[in-house]
């Protein structure tokens, strides 16, 4: 784990999503991005685009391939669709990030627990109406495979996939530069059916440095 040295009260921009809600914002090459994990044990599902083309997306496989590891964590660089280097994370006091279990949506949360489960927000959902509030033109496929920050989601010997408690802690943080114009989008996840968010989902805070 890596700490900052980048004091809070230097902040250009400073924001806190609130449980379950979205966010969405445009971080400049060279600046720094910090999510706050504010409570603890709390998922935020984020998504990264190329600001001058859209279509160049964060890519789960990309980097998990440029990196030679599932998770992510200080010195990993996040990559898009096209090869292209989107951010670098420089520090990290949680230790390990997901990039595997995807985000939740009602289709899953119907499939996985129960079809009364189908009505509950999701955050396919707040995806979407980020994108919207973007305004610029995506599709569903636009809407892909995302980081889980704070999330622990370990692969079992059999290959599934163990959605279980956060590794997370209150003040807890990940922190990186931007290696062009990026859109950050993220989902402050409202799950209520997985411990991912403890149980209880909490706000988390955003901070941009020049």
């Amino acid at each position: 784990m890596t700490e900052s040295k980048l004091d809070p009260a230097t902040a250009a921009y400073r924001h806190v999503i609130p449980a379950g809600d979205w966010w969405v914002h445009e971080i400049k090459r060279g600046q720094t991005l910090r999510i706050l994990d504010l409570e603890g044990n709390q998922a935020a599902d984020t998504l990264f685009y190329s600001a001058a083309d859209p279509t160049d997306r964060y890519s789960a496989d990309g980097t998990i391939q440029a990196q030679q590891a599932l998770y992510l964590s200080t010195g990993t660089k996040l990559m898009s669709t096209e090869g292209n280097v989107l951010l670098e994370i420089t520090a990290d006091t949680c230790g390990r990030h997901d990039t595997l279990g995807g985000a939740c949506s009602r289709e899953s949360n119907t499939m996985r627990y129960a079809h009364d489960k189908e009505c509950m927000h999701a955050c396919r959902d707040s995806f979407i109406r980020g994108a919207q509030e973007w305004k610029i033109e995506l599709s569903k496929r636009d809407i892909a495979c995302n980081i889980n920050f704070f999330m622990n989601v370990p692969v079992t010997p059999d290959g599934q996939l163990s959605f279980e408690d956060g590794i997370s802690a209150p003040g807890r943080y990940v922190e990186m530069v931007a290696a062009m114009d990026v859109v950050c989008l993220i989902s402050n996840c409202p799950q209520l059916n997985n411990p991912c968010n403890g149980w209880n989902p909490t706000p988390v805070e955003v901070l941009i440095w020049d």
